[in-house]
């Protein structure tokens, strides 16, 4: 695997997926019941902003840095960037916390937080990050693969976030049926698929096999920055068994980023439910 994290943490896409994630979390632990939380492609857990690779890049200054900057943010963004701001020491955004960071510090002594990391390095680092906490198990090897043996958790509530690196032509395919078959494990878990926006013949046909697989309650999230330069201009993410309040409070939330984050006149953003009740 080419792909590293290291290089795009805290770019837009990190900003609207960790947001919701955190978002997500915090309305589940309304209930006092335990939660599992599962990262099938947790990467090194933290990143340093100033190092190499994310300086190669800059993504983090039309990101993180950007939105930590801006005012007036959206009640739904606080609980994201309260964390985000906890991981920094100083005034500046200089270390980006990444999932199973999140997961871990939002974690309460009864829920259980299991990382799954394919890259060796990344691996070890993730260890070295989160390795010691009670709560966090890391799983090395495929987050796919290893997903099939995680659903249904004892705990029997709880979060799955799917973030590939979208390096393999049939990614798509990989995603889709990965969550299908977690879903027919565990109908009643709460879903989150991130993926890239650049072949909308390539999203729409993934939409359309989740669709076919009868699954319910299925809503997607796009935002797109309008970038005009070569690289990432727009995410999606598939939001299965949501929130009941989210589309209510997640609305006015990415439409403040598609501002916010903007790289040009034609930022927009989306919710749409692909599937009802």
């Amino acid at each position: 695997m080419n792909y590293r994290h290291a290089y795009h943490a805290g770019n837009f896409a990190d900003v609207l997926k960790h947001a919701v994630l955190v978002w997500v979390v915090r309305y589940l632990q309304q209930k006092a019941a335990p939660l599992c939380l599962v990262d099938t492609h947790a990467g090194m857990g933290f990143y340093a902003l100033t190092d190499k690779a994310a300086t190669k890049t800059g993504e983090a200054k039309d990101g993180i840095q950007r939105l930590a900057a801006a005012e007036n943010i959206p009640v739904a963004l606080v609980p994201y960037l309260e964390l985000v701001r906890k991981s920094n020491p100083g005034s500046e955004i200089e270390h980006y916390p990444g999932s199973p960071w999140l997961m871990a510090a939002l974690a309460r002594p009864s829920d259980r937080v299991i990382a799954c990391e394919r890259h060796p390095e990344d691996g070890v680092a993730l260890r070295s990050q989160l390795g010691l906490k009670r709560a966090v198990q890391i799983v090395e090897g495929d987050g796919y693969q290893a997903l099939a043996a995680l659903v249904p958790p004892r705990e029997k509530r709880g979060l799955v976030l799917v973030d590939p690196p979208f390096e393999e032509t049939d990614e798509f395919e990989t995603l889709a049926g990965s969550f299908i078959a977690a879903h027919r494990k565990w109908p009643t878990g709460t879903y989150m698929l991130w993926h890239p926006v650049k072949d909308l013949r390539a999203v729409a046909r993934f939409h359309a096999e989740l669709v076919n697989a009868n699954i319910r309650k299925l809503l997607t999230v796009t935002l797109d920055t309008g970038r005009t330069e070569p690289g990432l201009s727009a995410m999606g993410l598939v939001l299965c068994n949501a929130p009941f309040t989210f589309e209510t409070e997640w609305r006015p939330a990415v439409a403040a980023l598609a501002k916010v984050l903007a790289q040009g006149p034609r930022a927009g953003s989306a919710i749409e439910r692909l599937t009802g009740e």
